[in-house]
């Protein structure tokens, strides 16, 4: 029986993993693999490298210290969205003897053409990424000309006093964010202040 680890990523607070996850337990009880482990980021962009994503980086981890035979994600954008990301990705799981089976592409890299697949759903992906950053460029530039301020809408004192509290328990950030109701990436702005 193959051993797998799942992959799940959304990019905002507002997404859930729970379709990723959903899909990929019911292809693994089709195809008859043991799930060991399920790692998630959760609100974390797939353009942050794997020092930003605690979830990839403790996978990769364990790709290291081979405790699975492939690693499932849902699509090849979960993984990564910069081709060199991608590419550092997939030589690791290469160089360990892990495969890589992605669903939304019906891709498995045991086989040669999965491997050679998956270096080309990587380039889709840096410049669909490229494509995005241009449009939102140009619509923040649109917005600038009109006199429309920009950024972040500044955290209340109110809501910094309250998570610094949690903080001081020892709650972690993704809890701080669901007992406040907020988002963990304004969890985690404060608690950098913090620091």
């Amino acid at each position: 029986m193959k051993r797998v680890a799942l992959y799940l990523r959304v990019s905002t607070d507002s997404q859930t993993t729970e379709n990723q996850r959903r899909e990929l337990r019911a292809v693994a009880k089709r195809s008859d693999w043991q799930i060991v482990k399920v790692y998630e980021d959760a609100g974390i962009s797939g353009a942050k490298g794997r020092d930003r994503r605690p979830g990839l980086d403790a996978m990769m981890k364990a790709v290291n210290a081979k405790e699975f035979d492939m690693v499932a994600a849902w699509s090849v954008d979960r993984l990564g969205r910069s081709l060199t990301d991608l590419l550092a990705i997939l030589q690791a799981l290469r160089d360990k003897g892990v495969d890589l089976f992605l669903h939304q592409q019906g891709l498995d890299t045991s086989t040669s053409a999965g491997r050679a697949m998956f270096q080309m759903l990587g380039v889709f992906a840096e410049f669909e990424r490229g494509i995005i950053r241009e449009r939102v460029n140009a619509g923040l530039a649109r917005a600038r000309d009109r006199g429309t301020k920009l950024g972040r809408p500044r955290t209340t004192p109110a809501v910094e006093k309250k998570i610094q509290r949690l903080r001081d328990k020892d709650m972690g950030i993704l809890k701080i964010a669901r007992t406040l109701g907020i988002g963990t990436s304004v969890v985690q702005r404060v608690v950098d202040g913090l620091s």
